[in-house]
């Protein structure tokens, strides 16, 4: 019996087949969901900015795409996991504040984004799914037994990836 293991904002988690990892409220913040095939492991990381050189005086490496990637690729390895085999999949990154007058809060979604890529890119982990952009809000349900990726949305019903 599988049981389903929430991901908050600024958290990351990680389970094994036949377990399922969910995070809500991806707006601007991005799901960054790790795979490891051969052992059936699967990570979740809910970031909320792209770089922790914005808010250095701040401790919570799970905020940031710079921080909480390594952290979740660690968190793997110690349960058997192997960086060659990871496999990404990502979600989120919508542009949630379009009105705002602050031009550096209204593309915090794309920045998200690129620093995401930026960083999977640099760890050579390929991003085989990809469900970002646009301008509405996802929950993301991400599952340990084969690596599937599930989006809904309130306005626009749900996808698998």
């Amino acid at each position: 019996m599988s049981k389903t293991v929430t991901v908050g904002i600024s958290d990351l988690n990680i389970v094994k087949s036949p377990d399922i990892l969910v995070t809500y409220a991806l707006g601007s913040c991005v799901g960054i969901c790790l795979y490891d095939p051969m052992l059936k492991l699967a990570g979740l990381s809910h970031i909320m900015l792209p770089s922790s050189r914005l808010a250095p005086d701040l401790n919570q490496p799970m905020k940031f795409a710079d921080t909480a990637i390594p952290m979740l690729i660690k968190r793997m390895e110690a349960m058997g996991g192997r960086p060659v085999r990871f496999k990404a999949k990502i979600a989120g990154g919508a542009q949630m504040f379009a009105a705002m007058s602050n031009a550096s809060l209204a593309n915090i979604g794309t920045r998200n984004v690129q620093a995401v890529k930026e960083a999977l890119n640099r760890l050579r982990i390929p991003i085989i799914a990809e469900d970002t952009g646009k301008n509405y809000g996802r929950t993301l349900y991400f599952t340990a037994e084969d690596g599937m990726m599930r989006i809904k949305s309130v306005n626009k019903g749900e996808w698998i990836w």
